[in-house]
């Protein structure tokens, strides 16, 4: 997950900063000096590292935090605001038309991932109950047309497409296309090149021109780092765009990109890609990648994700379940299903507050949730309601039919029992007392 290191880093540093009573100027001035460090190793842009810590440091050696009974805590929460200004203060989403269709026109690199999330982003907006309609203006790239027909199919959203003709008329005529048939969004593909050169940023401005869109969104590859600021700089000074798509924040980005457009550009990130799948959109918001960054957790996030990929009839059907010690393996196949619909574990589990530090050691690999499903389908459905019913001769015939071992199956069997034990223990109120203080930070 993007920020991995840097998180980790900026928590090595608050957890010594945590051990003194009372901070001086020169703790302040030791942990800012960590602090740029983090940021400059995260690829953050070294203007606005050093910046960002100028600020902090003149908000931390303030009275109200030198007299506070917990300094280090104050500091942690001005890095917090300040980390969340850095990237903009709040959520940015898509400017209005006074008359519809808004017009979205997409740019950037090739191979940023301008396609995919023209698509992601309009899957997002069927979602929302609009109407949008997916252009196919990339006429160069061989396939370019095909993949957006493809992507609107999954999405069940239109593309409008004119083959190769002149990117210009496409767009024009899409715009038209759109209010004959009540389409209130209108999001334009364009082509990309390995670099930016003089006919492409001709050709988008032409498009512009024409088409006067109320959003001009780059997109642009989180894992290029430092040079993603350079390119948004580069497209924001011929384009004036209106915002960002920052993509592969689930991969192992340094985050420098994220924390350095913003203040770079002075345009906001409004949109985050999470993920391969059409759904792995995410609108931006700077509090809550703050609160990430600093392991504290992203429970909002979290709770949008289960919302939308969770059937809520089944998951409040298995809460009572669970409360009355009436939990079977048919529910934990039903759960572990729709836990896989929220995406990768470690990227669920990022968004725990205080769990990503917990376990950043641990390897978590989401196919042991394939082998968990593979096992309980081996089972029959007596078994999976009375698993203690599962005899020797019974656990050879569940590894036999699934591929595995017995070892495996008697390893499911351990880790059910005890998850029924906490269950239990949940109903203790003494057991939720002590649970109380495990998501604070650090």
């Amino acid at each position: 997950m993007a920020f991995e290191s840097l998180s980790e880093k900026l928590s090595a540093v608050f957890k010594r900063l945590k051990s003194k009573g009372k901070l001086s100027e020169q703790d302040v001035k030791d942990v800012m000096r960590e602090v740029r460090l983090a940021l400059l190793e995260a690829d953050v842009n070294y203007k606005v590292a050093k910046d960002f810590t100028a600020k902090v440091s003149a908000r931390a050696v303030g009275a109200e935090v030198m007299e506070s009974l917990t300094p280090a805590q104050m500091v942690i929460k001005i890095v917090n605001e300040e980390l969340t200004a850095l990237m903009g203060g709040g959520e940015a989403r898509l400017n209005s038309a006074s008359s519809p269709p808004a017009v979205v026109l997409f740019c950037g690199l090739q191979g940023s991932g301008k396609t995919t999330h023209a698509g992601k982003l309009a899957l997002m907006l069927k979602h929302e109950g609009h109407r949008p309609l997916l252009v196919a203006g990339d006429i160069y790239r061989p396939a370019a047309i095909q993949q957006l027909k493809v992507i609107g199919e999954k999405a069940e959203v239109p593309v409008f497409e004119m083959g190769t003709e002149d990117p210009v008329k496409i767009s024009r005529a899409a715009i038209k296309h759109a209010k004959d048939y009540g389409n209130d969004f209108v999001l334009i593909d364009t082509a990309g090149r390995l670099q930016i050169d003089e006919k492409l940023m001709d050709e988008l401005q032409n498009i512009r021109a024409a088409v006067h869109p109320t959003d001009t969104l780059l997109v642009v590859d989180a894992m290029t780092g430092q040079e993603a600021v350079n390119v948004a700089k580069s497209f924001d000074d011929l384009l004036d765009i209106t915002g960002v798509i920052l993509t592969k924040l689930d991969g192992d980005a340094r985050g420098g990109a994220a924390l350095s457009v913003r203040a770079v550009t002075g345009k906001p990130i409004k949109y985050a890609g999470t993920g391969e799948k059409l759904s792995d959109l995410e609108v931006f918001h700077p509090d809550r990648m703050a609160s990430r960054i600093l392991g504290m957790g992203d429970v909002l996030t979290l709770i949008e994700d289960a919302e939308k990929n969770m059937d809520r009839k089944s998951a409040e059907q298995a809460a009572r379940k669970m409360m009355h010690d009436g939990l079977d393996l048919n529910d934990v196949l039903s759960q572990m299903r729709q836990m896989k619909k929220m995406g990768p574990m470690k990227n669920v589990i990022s968004k725990m507050p205080g769990m990503a530090q917990q376990m950043k050691d641990v390897d978590i690999d989401d196919r042991q949730i394939d082998r968990t499903e593979a096992l309980i389908l081996s089972m029959t459905p007596r078994e999976r309601e009375k698993p203690e019913l599962i005899n020797p001769s019974r656990k050879r015939r569940i590894a036999a039919g699934s591929g595995m071992k017995v070892e495996d199956v008697n390893r499911l069997l351990k880790g059910y029992e005890q998850m029924r034990k906490m269950m239990k223990q949940m109903k203790n109120p003494g057991f939720r007392k002590r649970l109380s203080g495990l998501g604070k930070p650090f």
